[in-house]
């Protein structure tokens, strides 16, 4: 039997043109990979079910809870409670979105006797850790985060962390009603990409209560080391907190605030220009979110 020539290994394999590596190096996403024949190259199918794996251990691995709140308590805040939601495994978290954004008995329980320590209720702001769809990314980013953000808290009222488990955006919806808060943060993980398993998420919502809607929420996105910086997220955080304070509202209502605003004010910009005169400014003019701010208004619900 005569025997077939040996396939030529070095032509195996086609390379992408050079324009496309260029514009590879500027995002994480899967382009300019290459072919085998008609399938990808071995190295980026084992690339690809690796991120596969850290994705789905993402959403798999039990939020440190122990050692999460070790880090609150070193980093000086005063009082960290613990909640659970209605799903008490991840099992039962997953195939019930709606038991993530209600509390477990027990949990209100033990909130009913904290809310008799002073300074628990009626206050300005609720800060909830909750594992969502990637407790990697509690786990890494959240301690970070609030460092980055207390200084800019100033004299708020702020209410005792909570660090919730199988927690979804929600959640922080019923603890916010709890204590009187006049704004709910649920700063969690979000779903696992597979370039960025451990994205973080911050949704404001202002007067929480059970039955708010996404499209009366603010999201701040994709907080991690490739991505937002903690310091960014805690400024848009900070200026998204004031501004809810400020007017009540939070979502596309702060949205439709914040543009009225910048249509009020050049309209008396033009006005004055053409008058020659710069013009009085009004006291009662609610004062414009700055841009990437307001894009902190649209983002994934969870």
């Amino acid at each position: 039997m005569k025997r077939l020539p040996a396939p030529d290994v070095s032509t195996a394999i086609t390379e992408p043109a050079a324009g496309w590596k260029e514009l590879a190096v500027l995002t994480p996403a899967r382009v300019a990979l290459g072919r085998s024949g008609v399938s990808l190259p071995t190295r980026e199918l084992l690339s690809l079910g690796l991120a596969h794996a850290r994705a789905r251990d993402a959403v798999h691995t039990p939020l440190d809870v122990t050692r999460l709140i070790g880090e609150l308590v070193a980093d000086g805040w005063p009082a960290v409670l613990q909640v659970c939601s209605r799903a008490q495994d991840r099992a039962r978290y997953l195939a019930r979105p709606d038991w993530g954004r209600t509390l477990s008995d027990a949990s209100r329980a033990e909130l009913d006797h904290a809310h008799d320590a002073p300074g628990v209720r009626g206050v300005d702001l609720l800060l909830v850790l909750g594992d969502g769809l990637s407790s990697a990314a509690v786990q890494r980013h959240a301690p970070a985060l609030l460092r980055a953000l207390r200084p800019r808290l100033g004299h708020l009222r702020v209410a005792p962390v909570v660090v919730a488990t199988q927690a979804r955006v929600a959640l922080a919806d019923e603890l916010g009603q709890r204590f009187g808060a006049r704004v709910a943060a649920s700063i969690i993980g979000e779903r696992p990409g597979l370039s960025s398993p451990d994205s973080l998420g911050i949704y404001l919502t202002a007067q929480p209560r059970v039955g708010r809607v996404d499209a009366e929420r603010n999201c701040i996105s994709n907080i991690h080391q490739a991505g937002m910086s903690y310091d960014e997220a805690a400024l848009q955080c900070a200026a998204l907190i004031e501004a809810a304070l400020n007017r009540g509202v939070t979502g596309v209502a702060l949205a439709g605030l914040s543009a009225a605003a910048g249509a009020v004010r050049a309209s008396r910009a033009s006005d004055a220009a053409t008058a020659g005169d710069p013009g009085p400014s009004s006291a009662a003019e609610p004062r414009a979110l700055p841009r990437d701010v307001r894009r902190a208004a649209r983002g994934p619900a969870e």
